[in-house]
């Protein structure tokens, strides 16, 4: 028989899932929490492969899957990847022990856009592999990335882009963020080889932006001139600078100009 669980574990874990599922909660506490649990439950065997306690295998499946979640949060990437390392276990070899887990895909899925936006394709498909077929051609938490996928390997970048929309679950909408960002870096980078300028609203839909301003600013982080009269982009050095021209500059300059044609005139 089993050992059972001790009472100060399932109390700890019980705090944990209080504070998590609270929209109000603290994440540094469950920080916290999710610490003690580990010790917790290396020391009584819960994360050894060899254990028979399904009871505690179950609890210490569903913390990790929060502390999966936990990592989403806060946006530590190294952390959900440690997590998802530490469910594999649980996935594979206590499968049949186990009762399935309602997480799993989900989790599996947000790995697979992990991967993606790391551009780690070969460990993308070796991922893909260790997938149920039935589940890869009909899970939306899997679909969703495997779409994803032949959508950059097409170059259809405005798939990929819209694909935001359509996440399966909200903690999605981190890797696919990171993942919108890479392109529209590598969407800046062509750009800058192919083209001497452009006006700014085609820079805006090239670049996804919605707004000419928010080209605008993307293009000064990236060294790019604004020139607020043509409302073009400029790419390279040029004249070296890099921020609007002055208002009072800009009608100094005309009345000059006026001026001198009327001269010639």
């Amino acid at each position: 028989m089993a050992n059972p669980i001790p009472d100060p574990l399932v109390q700890t874990y019980q705090a944990l899932r209080q504070e998590f599922e609270n929209p109000n909660g603290n994440a540094d506490r469950c920080r916290e929490y999710l610490i003690q649990l580990k010790i917790g439950l290396a020391e009584n065997g819960l994360l050894d492969a060899n254990s028979s306690n399904t009871e505690g295998l179950a609890l210490a499946r569903d913390v990790l899957e929060i502390g999966a979640y936990w990592s989403i949060r806060v946006g530590d990437i190294k952390s959900f990847e440690r997590y998802i390392q530490l469910l594999q276990p649980y996935y594979t070899n206590f499968a049949a022990q186990l009762p399935a887990s309602p997480r799993m895909y989900p989790l599996i899925g947000l790995n697979l856009l992990r991967l993606l936006s790391q551009s780690r394709i070969a460990d993308f498909h070796a991922a893909l592999e260790t997938i149920d077929l039935d589940e890869l051609r009909s899970n939306p938490f899997i679909q969703h990335p495997l779409q994803l996928e032949q959508a950059l390997m097409e170059g259809s970048y405005k798939r990929v882009w819209n694909s935001r929309a359509e996440v399966p679950a909200p903690e999605y909408t981190f890797f696919m963020d990171i993942l919108t960002s890479t392109i529209r870096n590598e969407i800046a980078s062509c750009s800058e080889k192919a083209y001497t300028s452009l006006p700014l609203a085609d820079a805006a839909t090239l670049l996804f932006f919605s707004r000419p301003d928010d080209v605008a600013q993307f293009a000064r982080e990236r060294g790019w001139r604004v020139n607020p009269i043509d409302r073009k982009i400029y790419f390279g050095d040029a004249d070296g600078t890099d921020q609007d021209l002055p208002v009072d500059t800009i009608v100094s300059q005309s009345l000059n100009y006026a001026r001198e044609l009327e001269k010639i005139v």
